[in-house]
């Protein structure tokens, strides 16, 4: 929700045919078609409960809901709050649950790893370990259900619209947890961002202004620095193509002319309409002297949205029994290959709702038959030597910050917009070395907030490459020129092993050690004249989950 995202609607059942239709062409026949037959038909009540609860949505003069268009959509049905729908969402839900006697808030507390045991052979979940940020100290939260709404992982790019805090960590502990993680490699850019000098080298924090979808919805043109407009040259449906189509075109612009970005224009329409739709967006232009009434806004691509994540059923549920999981953590299946604009927070809604009832039901068998293992899980909460919270040192500070860059940067490089085999198999090659580097420190230093995500960011980054290398076609956001065409038969891109096991780790671990030295630690690595042998990647192949409603 830290988007100006809106959210899709329409009550009428030829509009949610509309809708279901939309859905299953920009995204089919990646989307799981169960999916998307429930969010159309759950989706409106979601929409109403949420005005129940007193999120503030535009209206009509009439008082009806004013409904917008967005790129992908062939009717009006996008609830909105102005240009800053999700905020207004964020704050509705938040009063509500502030309001609510059972609910408490733990701010400041990082979520680390998932406290996993077996039963009957299975995988369960029984709670989280937590790095108090403010204290500098572990804690142990048991649950007899745990739900995963931790968002996406924007920060593995170094342009991306998700804020500072957006690592993976959801996706990153559930697979470390061993659950099942899918279609990874369907990674959206959003074609407008705002540029500026500092959003075009990835910024202190990495984070860019969206440009919200509508503005192109509600007219806006774009044109190269030329003077031209050149969606006609793209696609028939011009500025209202999928994003993914978009993107590639403004990317494919600005390679041609060495232009560090595009415009977005829609100064053509009347001034009071364009403040009276894009206030936010105009307030925010004018910091960088942009009138939007008056001047085309400067736009580029930035990574927006993960499509996959970890696998879930129509419920909520994972391949971690007691794990659930919703939003962009997920991947419910709706999205397919390419996530249709406004689509993501309706899906949130849909799926919380469907996985309330299959968590309590499990939360009492947990409590009746895993006593056990959450004795286990209570008894065994150890947090000392490298388990235990320690901030980091400058040398070590410094070594984290310099990698987090480096991954950002090989991501951007290799796994963008458009990806090429060939660099795919560099980054992979990359990141498994960075993945022997990064958890030789995490499992000797200490638990802080910039190791822990530095973790979930290079193991985000190597499932998002791995899964683009088993797709050896171009589907949606997965654009790759030596694979041109769609395969005949879609299915979703798998992982359910570990790390370990689909690599031979051992050629590059022998070449590195880890030492304690006057309270930091030192990585060593090896002379840059010494030839590594590299991590020999075993294959895997694409396979299908079932579908289970």
């Amino acid at each position: 929700m830290y988007t100006m995202a809106s959210l899709a609607y329409n009550r009428s059942q030829f509009n949610l045919n509309c809708l279901e239709a939309g859905l299953l062409l920009r995204a089919a026949p990646a989307a799981c078609h169960r999916a998307v037959e429930v969010v159309c038909r759950e989706g409106p009540a979601r929409v109403l409960e949420l005005v129940k609860m007193g999120a503030d949505f535009t209206r009509n003069t009439d008082g009806t809901l004013h409904l917008t268009r967005e790129g992908g959509h062939s009717n009006r049905r996008i609830v909105h709050a102005a240009d800053l729908t999700g905020k207004e969402i964020e704050r509705a839900l938040l009063a509500a649950a502030h309001a609510h006697p059972n609910i408490i808030f733990h701010e400041h507390h990082l979520a680390t790893e998932l406290v996993v045991d077996e039963v009957s052979g299975q995988l369960h979940c029984f709670g989280v370990d937590v790095l108090d940020q403010r204290s500098s100290s572990m804690i142990r939260c048991l649950g007899l259900s745990t739900m995963l709404a931790t968002g996406g992982a924007g920060q593995v790019y170094p342009n991306t619209t998700n804020p500072y805090v957006a690592t993976g960590d959801g996706m990153a502990m559930a697979y470390r947890a061993g659950a099942s993680m899918s279609n990874m490699e369907f990674v959206q850019f959003h074609p407008t961002a705002l540029y500026s000098e500092q959003s075009a080298a990835g910024g202190a924090a990495g984070r860019t202004f969206l440009i919200t979808e509508a503005v192109r919805g509600e007219g806006g043109y774009l044109f190269n620095l030329k003077g031209k407009r050149f969606m006609f040259n793209y696609d028939a449906r011009l500025e209202l193509a999928p994003r993914d189509v978009v993107a590639r075109a403004i990317q494919d612009q600005m390679l041609q002319h060495g232009d560090p970005h595009v415009l977005l224009d829609i100064s053509h329409k009347p001034s009071s309409e364009v403040l009276s739709h894009f206030p936010n967006i105009a307030a925010r232009c004018s910091q960088q002297g942009i009138d939007i009434t008056q001047d085309p806004i400067p736009v580029l691509p930035a990574q927006h949205y993960m499509c996959g994540g970890v696998a879930t059923g129509l419920r909520g549920e994972t391949s971690v029994q007691g794990l659930f999981a919703c939003g962009e953590v997920a991947c419910s299946g709706l999205h397919g290959a390419n996530r249709l604009a406004s689509n993501s927070l309706l899906e949130g809604l849909v799926f919380a709702d469907r996985a309330a009832g299959p968590s309590v039901a499990h939360a009492e068998y947990a409590s009746r038959y895993c006593a056990r293992q959450i004795h286990y899980a209570a008894a065994s909460a150890e947090f000392s030597g490298p388990r235990a919270a320690r901030a980091l040192s400058g040398p070590t500070a410094d070594w984290v910050a310099a990698k987090r860059q480096e991954i950002r940067h090989l991501m951007w490089e290799c796994c963008g917009i458009v990806r090429l085999t060939k660099e795919l198999q560099r980054a992979q090659a990359q990141l498994a070395a960075a993945y022997i580097e990064v958890k030789a420190v995490y499992k000797h230093y200490g638990v802080n907030t910039q190791l822990v995500e530095l973790m979930n960011l290079v193991t985000v980054a190597e499932l998002i490459v791995s899964c683009a290398l088993q797709r050896r076609e171009s589907r949606g956001l997965h654009y790759n020129p030596d694979h041109p065409t769609a395969a005949a038969e879609a299915v979703p891109s798998v992982i359910a092993s570990s790390i370990k096991s689909r690599y031979d780790l051992d050629a590059l671990r022998g070449s590195m050690s880890v030492t304690s030295n006057n309270g930091f630690v030192s990585l060593i690595l090896p002379a840059a004249s010494r030839t590594k042998k590299p991590a020999v990647v075993r294959d895997l192949s694409v396979r299908s989950l079932p579908e289970t409603e």
